[in-house]
Formats: structure tokens, sequence, C-alpha cells
């Protein structure tokens, strides 16, 4: 195969698309449904009279029922012919929060399907997928895990027929282990092509896996749907729009992960003189704040200054409408 057909830039180019600014402008366009579809039927392992064939985009925001509540905008979120939903989460660093913010998300997607007038028997399944770029399970080797409702004696599912909770959490970290050790079934398994895609590059570490890349160059010789896919990925590596976009997101979460960091090595050395639970429970929270809303606040304006519009900005950062109302606001008054 002609290497320039399928790609005609550098690979050092490439956006890492475990960064969840890339992930949604592959997985979550609607010019790109096909791709979106193919890749939720390989990771749920959908066939048959069960795949799934069409998905509605939805844009969904989470929280703001009080004035403190955390606001959360969803990765992606589509709802399926059947009238399922399936929430998309990529995380590229870890908080230790996922499963409680997993459980969070899955909660208000399930309560938002019902409307007045409406019967408990009309809920459909929602089903979360959660990307992790980090071990989320230490005693469990597999980089694909599944779970649902179950009796903790029988483990019967508690509704075999419909399971209303499924959460799949896939750990890009053991994957890319499992591929280094020759363990992956790439001509087979759809989903292992997919993966291969999202772990091809590491923004975090500034390092692209050359020989990832070769393995998909020849599997896209056969699946259209690959081809498609990096012929997509690599257009919006090249916008002069998604670059600046892009580079603004991947600093921001490493930010975030420095911070943490630094909370915690914080929270240590308080706990030194205050006794460790209390001061690294103080020094965390403190690493977790101190910062965090200036550095959203000057992000922010720079973004304005450069002319993104509130829609963008709340995709970018995840922040609604009013917050980034009132920081333009306040820039204003300061100017």
């Amino acid at each position: 195969m002609n290497q320039k057909a399928i790609r005609r830039i550098p690979l050092d180019k490439f956006f890492d698309l475990k960064v969840d600014f890339a992930f949604k402008q592959l997985f979550g366009n609607e010019k790109n449904k096909k791709i979106t579809i193919v890749f939720l039927n390989a990771v749920l392992k959908l066939t048959g009279r069960d795949t799934i064939k069409e998905v509605t985009f939805i844009q969904h925001e989470l929280g703001g029922e009080y004035q403190d509540d955390k606001q959360s905008r969803l990765d992606i979120l589509v709802k399926t012919q059947n009238g399922d939903f399936i929430n998309v989460e990529i995380q590229l660093s870890n908080q230790h929060d996922m499963t409680k913010r997993t459980l969070y998300y899955w909660s208000k997607m399930y309560e938002s399907q019902l409307v007045r007038g409406m019967g408990y028997s009309e809920l459909r399944p929602t089903i979360t997928i959660n990307i992790c770029n980090f071990t989320m399970f230490k005693d469990n080797k597999a980089y694909h895990s599944t779970y649902h409702l179950h009796e903790d004696t029988t483990l019967s599912r508690l509704m075999p027929e419909e399971d209303v909770l499924e959460i799949h959490f896939i750990e890009i970290n053991k994957f890319i282990a499992f591929w280094h050790e020759e363990k992956l079934d790439v001509l087979d398994n759809i989903l292992v092509r997919w993966l291969l895609l999202l772990g091809m590059v590491d923004g975090r570490k500034k390092k692209v896996y050359a020989e990832i890349y070769r393995e998909l160059e020849e599997l896209a010789m056969k699946d259209e749907n690959l081809r498609a896919a990096f012929e997509t990925w690599e257009e919006i590596s090249q916008s002069p729009e998604t670059i600046l976009a892009y580079q603004s997101r991947l600093k921001y979460i490493l930010d975030e992960e420095a911070r943490y960091i630094d909370g915690i090595n914080k929270g240590r050395e308080q706990g030194l003189e205050q006794g460790l639970e209390q001061g690294l429970e103080q020094g965390l929270e403190q690493g977790l704040e101190q910062g965090r809303k200036q550095e959203q606040i000057e992000l922010v304006k720079k973004l304005l200054k450069r002319h993104e519009s509130i829609e963008e900005i709340m995709d970018l950062l995840g922040l609604s409408r009013e917050e980034i109302e009132r920081i333009k606001s306040l820039n204003l008054h300061q100017e």
C-alpha cells in the first residue's frame, strides 16, 4: 500500500485521541456517525439484530440544580434507534474519582429520561463506556471490564431481559501492554483496531508508536471504516483552529494533573505536622482548588480574545454558559 494514501502528515503531528477534545472531534461528530456506530458495536459486542444501526447525538449537561452544583458536560452521549442511551467518557489522567463520577453520570442520564406522565416501565437501558489512560482495577488483568447489577450469591442479573445499567471500563495502558506482549487478535477483533487507534499517540509523553501505525496501515487496506477514521484524524490534526483548541485542552489537563499531584504532596507535608489523615485531606483539597479557578479564568480570557465562541469554550473546558458569561463580564469591567 502506498504510504501517502493513508498518511500525508508526520506521525508526531497526529492528535492524541485520548484527549477528550480530539476524541469528540472524531467520534462525536455528526459527519463521522458511521465511525461512531462501528466503534460502539465493537465495544458492546453487538451483532445481528442487536446491532446499533442509528444514533442521535445529544448535547447534555449534568448538574446545575443548585448554585454550587458541579457542572459536567458529557463527552459523547447518543440515543440509539431502540431508545437506549450510551455515554462515552475519555479520561487521560487519574484523579481517583472515576467510579463515583461514573455512577453519578449514569444516575443523571437514567433520571433524565423520566418526564411527566411517563411510567417507570418505559425507562430505557443506559450504558456508560469509560476509556481510561490509567489502571482502574489492579487485581483484574483484563483491559476491558463490564459491570451490571447482579445478586451477590447466585450472580443472577437483576433484570436479565433488559439490563438498565451497563458500565464498561477500558484501560488503555493494560491494552498497550497486551499489544507489546503480542496477545491481541488484530485480524478478527474489531475493537482491538479501534483501541490501537486510541493508543497510537501518547500526548503526555510526546510519544508515537510507529509500529502501531504500521499495523493499522495494513489493516486499513481492508477496513474502510478504519481508513475513514484515519483520514478524519489527519484532517483535524492539521487544522489551525483545532490545533489551538487541542493544545489548550492538553495543557489544561496536564496542569490539572500537576495540581492534583501538588495537592497530594502538600497534604503529606501538612500531615507530618497535623497528623497524616487530616493533613492529607486538607492539603489535597487546597491543592486541587488552589489555582484551578484562576487557571480557568485566564484560559477563558485567552480563548475569548481569539474570538472563540462560547459554545466552543463550553466544549473545550467543560464549563457552563453562565460561568463563561460571568468571566466575560468581569473581563470587560476590568478593561
